[in-house]
């Protein structure tokens, strides 16, 4: 199977995650953690409502359920595949976690930090760089947002 195939099929979970936000009240956002073989070790979602958490995206849940699984705070050989475009908290994390390699769909204007307003996880004044595969089934990625926000009974 293809580089490209695999993220899609990697992406359609994270995008599953992302719709089961959606009965919290939370954006839909969603995320899965591979191990180095390509099997999934985690998975989270925005629980930012369900929590009363800032700190609760999609990719903190994912990397805390992973690092406790592993009993490792690093996440080396690992690979992120989220719905959205890393903030710049989440890229902090994942540059602390030591992630080398991250895949997401929808790009963030308004606050991204994998190459749309900020490029985070590819500095090269940071110690670590990140492997970015952005685009990732965009459209869907997209359109579960933008579904989202259009209706304003669901916005947080």
């Amino acid at each position: 199977m293809s580089q490209q195939a695999l993220h899609s099929e990697w992406m359609r979970r994270a995008i599953a995650e992302a719709r089961g936000a959606l009965a919290t009240g939370d954006v839909p956002v969603g995320a899965v953690l591979l191990d180095e073989t390509g099997s999934v070790i985690a998975s989270g979602r925005n629980e930012r409502e369900l929590l009363n958490d800032p700190t609760a995206h999609a990719e903190i849940v994912a990397m805390r359920a992973a690092t406790a699984a592993r009993r490792d705070w690093r996440l080396e050989g690992c690979t992120l595949v989220v719905t959205l475009e890393p903030c710049v908290m989440c890229a902090g994390a994942i540059l602390a976690a030591r992630l080398p390699v991250v895949v997401f769909g929808a790009w963030d204007e308004k606050a991204g930090a994998s190459g749309s307003v900020y490029d985070v996880l590819r500095d090269r004044r940071l110690q670590h760089r990140v492997e970015v595969f952005a685009g990732v089934e965009e459209a869907e990625c997209s359109a579960l947002l933008t579904d989202f926000f259009a209706d304003p009974a669901r916005r947080p």
